[in-house]
């Protein structure tokens, strides 16, 4: 009879033992599984809600104001067209107007081809509009200006690697 008890009260614990260590990973030492130590099981502290939500609702890319836009290309421009501050003004309206427009006309539900239309439209009028604050000299370094950033030279040390 004291043996059975005994047996029993040993096979309890082993039982608890095992269904802790299941519970709480590893012994309770952390680990993948369970709880892992922390008490938020192996997401690391995220709450389940949270998971959720975003595997529901991917994150939208976030936009790049166009006036970074803007700045970037004319720290390009400024120096390999020599523009004064006041033709860096009018010029870098010129070109967030054009960006704002390009997104507006990407939003329309429009064709492709309806699309690409609009799209050498404003090019061509942004294009005029930047050429009327520029003088001779100017326009003729905006032209390569613009060649060179449709057609980027290659780097010398990759023309070395080949």
């Amino acid at each position: 009879m004291k043996t059975t008890k005994t047996f029993l009260a040993i096979l309890f614990m082993l039982l608890s033992i095992t269904t802790i260590s299941a519970q709480y990973g590893n012994g309770g030492y952390g680990g993948n599984n369970g709880y892992g130590g922390n008490g938020y099981g192996n997401r690391g502290g995220m709450s389940q809600m949270g998971g959720i939500n975003q595997r529901s609702e991917p994150e939208k890319p976030k936009e790049i104001p166009a006036e970074v836009t803007v700045a970037k290309v004319m720290e390009d421009m400024k120096p390999a067209v020599e523009l004064d501050e006041l033709q860096v003004i009018a010029i870098s309206n010129v070109l967030i107007e054009s960006i704002n427009t390009q997104g507006r006309i990407l939003k329309q539900d429009s064709t492709q081809d309806e699309q690409i239309k609009d799209f050498q439209a404003l090019s061509e009028n942004t294009d005029r509009q930047i050429m009327n604050f520029l003088n001779k000299d100017q326009k003729e370094k905006y032209l390569a200006f613009k060649e060179e950033r449709k057609n980027p030279k290659k780097s010398k040390s990759k023309d070395k690697k080949k």
